[in-house]
């Protein structure tokens, strides 16, 4: 996916599929719902960013059937530059088709259309088409409303029982003239499916059209490889993952480096028939747009939420 805060989580989301230990998802009856969500970030280069989320669902079943409305406040604070404040408005769609499962969250900033929106199949060559599209938060991106849209699509190629390759490719295109290409590929390896525990060898590569045009992180190219461990368990139906990885990393510009990655989640079981929950955190010193060249560049963005359905 893009180099975005926003983004990361569904890069790793769907860059973990194929992994063994998934639990089945148990039906629920549509009911009202209500919901919050925080999402905080901070990087080496002082931007600092909190965005805070209300959900009011008229239909939700779990997260892959509901009907609803998100209330979100951004405060944004650049590379120390000041805080700027939006409001953001979204509607959210989730259901299925018979092999297919979407999810669309789509709405406005006050200045153009944002949101994401996704469709996969459950095939054993699992299928995935998504798009994204938001501010770019830098200090030019929030002052002169730059945008980025991605579009890009993903496979699972299961090798055996213990082996999948995910390819992914997307294009993304920034207000002005940059177009970026993003190319991604993860090789995973189950090492234990009773443990949940898989070994991957994670890929990326991007080149952009127009690097240097305004002032996030955009060199003529960047590539990235990362080993990854990768331990998801499910307790008492709670869903625990746990992942960490050192790699090399270099652009355009630069010598090759040492790349960090961790990240932890939890997700309440889904048979839940009242209060739900769920926590995400990630570390890692892969350059986003909002962020410098070089070594010492890291970022930590976390996400909690919780909804209660009636």
């Amino acid at each position: 996916m893009a180099l975005t805060r926003h983004s990361v989580t569904l890069s790793v989301l769907i860059m973990a599929g194929g992994l063994p230990g998934s639990a089945l998802a148990q039906d629920m009856e549509p009911t009202p719902a209500i919901g919050a969500e925080v999402f905080v970030s901070t990087d080496s280069d002082d931007t600092d960013i909190l965005r805070t989320a209300i959900d009011f669902d008229l239909r939700n079943a779990g997260e892959d059937d509901r009907i609803g409305v998100r209330v979100e406040k951004a405060w944004y604070d650049p590379s120390g530059t000041g805080t700027r404040e939006r409001e953001r408005i979204f509607g959210r769609y989730a259901g299925t088709s018979g092999d297919w499962t979407w999810s669309i969250l789509a709405g406005t900033d006050g200045h153009t259309i944002i949101g994401s929106a996704s469709v996969h199949d459950n095939s054993a060559f699992r299928k995935e088409v998504f798009i994204e599209r938001d501010v770019v938060e830098t200090p030019r991106g929030l002052e002169e409303d730059i945008y980025s849209t991605f579009v890009g699509a993903a496979i699972d190629l299961p090798l055996d029982e213990k082996n999948v390759v995910t390819l992914l490719g997307g294009v993304q295109e920034f207000s002005g003239e940059n177009l970026r290409l993003h190319a991604r590929a993860n090789y995973v390896h189950v090492v234990k499916p009773e443990w949940g525990l898989s070994l991957q060898l994670r890929g990326r590569y991007f080149r952009d059209g127009e690097p240097g045009e305004f002032d996030y992180y955009s060199p003529r190219w960047y590539a990235q490889v990362m080993p990854v461990v990768q331990l998801r368990r499910f307790v008492g139906g709670w869903e625990l993952i746990g992942a960490g990885g050192i790699g090399v990393q270099r652009d355009a510009a630069t010598d090759w480096r040492q790349s960090n990655f961790a990240n932890v989640r939890f997700r309440s079981p889904d048979n839940a028939q009242n209060w739900s929950v769920f926590g995400e955190a990630i570390y890692t010193d892969t350059p986003s747009n909002n962020g410098s060249v070089g070594s010492g560049y890291s970022y930590v963005q976390g996400r909690l939420g919780v909804m209660r359905r009636f």
